[in-house]
């Protein structure tokens, strides 16, 4: 299981989670968005409609239609009504129910360092576990730091 810890400090939430999205679509895989905040479930269902003017990704909201076919499913908790193997954390708290996916997604800004950095200290030890942390240099691309 892999969890990649997405250091936001360049590129917002709204820039880099699409990406990712559209990476794990194109590897024919299915992705859940998981957000505490009603809020910002329905600000991420908004952008992933038209973060692109040539292109948007398929999703819904959880409970709002056939969970079961949506290639990306926006909810509160991290349970994949759509059978997802990947999941992305959008509002930067850790969640170990992600470890039954394949690959996590861990995204925070400077607000939830703390709370990431104790994460990050968490999985350490963890059997089965591959930590990756991401941050972003200069120019605004990725690059893996740990």
């Amino acid at each position: 299981m892999q969890v990649d810890f997405y250091h936001l400090t360049r590129m917002p939430l709204d820039r880099a989670l699409p990406r990712i999205a559209e990476r794990v679509i194109e590897k024919n895989g299915r992705l859940l968005i998981v957000s505490d905040s009603e809020a910002q479930r329905a600000t991420l269902d908004r952008l992933l409609w038209s973060y692109r003017a040539d292109s948007f990704l398929p999703h819904a909201q959880a409970g709002a239609g056939d969970d079961a076919n949506q290639p990306v499913l926006i909810s509160g908790e991290p349970e994949a009504a759509n059978g997802a193997r990947n999941i992305a954390l959008a509002d930067g708290i850790w969640r170990d129910r992600s470890l039954s996916f394949d690959r996590a997604f861990h995204f925070f800004d400077e607000d939830r360092i703390t709370d990431a950095r104790q994460a990050w200290k968490a999985l350490a030890d963890r059997a089965g576990v591959e930590r990756r942390y991401w941050k972003q240099n200069e120019q605004g691309r990725w690059e893996q730091a740990a």
